[in-house]
């Protein structure tokens, strides 16, 4: 005979909305949001890899601009996610504030 378990919600028995969709925002758009930050990382670190492999190629250079372009694109992309994680977070925190102020 299987066991089933319900859960209980003593602090609010009315809340249906889980957790991450606090504020109007659905847990999938912030989820397609940062599976898009990380795809964008790891796109700059490509595009800029190739993009040094084919300088280097046409100057002569090998390895060092292809070097470069990897560290180049990894700086480029870390730094546009961090930029994005930064404004979700103080979007968070302004809609926290903002419920917090309303009666």
């Amino acid at each position: 005979m299987p066991l089933h378990f319900a859960a209980v919600n003593d602090q609010n028995p009315k809340q249906d909305t889980p957790p991450f969709q606090k504020h109007g925002d659905s847990g999938k758009n912030a989820g397609m949001e940062f599976a898009g930050v990380g795809i964008q990382f790891a796109a700059s670190i490509v595009l800029f890899l190739y993009l040094g492999q084919w300088l280097d190629r046409k100057l002569g250079t090998a390895p060092w601009l292809l070097i470069i372009g990897v560290f180049l694109g990894g700086g480029l992309g870390f730094w546009s996610m961090y930029r994005k994680l930064m404004d979700a977070q103080e979007r968070e925190e302004r809609a926290r504030r903002e419920g917090k102020s309303a009666p």
